[in-house]
């Protein structure tokens, strides 16, 4: 299994707002993208929040393919949405892992 990795830290003034569209909006548009099997959403802990709130997107890919797919066709519009959405309240980092 792949697992693509999202985290945000994101701006205070934006954070129950955000979590919502992550929530009904983002999160289910990735899903519907079919090239993920499942998906995770956590907030990281013991960190400082002094410059603001930080959560992981995880979506999990049965194959490589999949997740390159989802690259390929999926991902860029997406990001379009979230910066018309949250400009720049927000930065984010992408990894993909491999399950082992």
């Amino acid at each position: 299994m792949y697992i693509y990795n999202v985290t945000i830290k994101l701006d205070h003034s934006i954070h129950a707002e955000w979590v919502q569209w992550m929530q009904e909006k983002h999160i289910p548009e990735v899903m519907a993208s079919g090239c993920f099997t499942g998906h995770k959403f956590v907030r990281l802990l013991d960190i400082d929040e002094v410059e603001g709130v930080t959560y992981a997107a995880q979506y999990f890919a049965a194959t490589r393919e999949d997740y390159e797919r989802y690259i390929a066709i999926f991902a860029s519009p997406l990001r379009d949405d979230s910066m018309k959405q949250w400009g720049n309240k927000f930065i984010g980092f992408r990894t993909l892992m491999k399950e082992v």
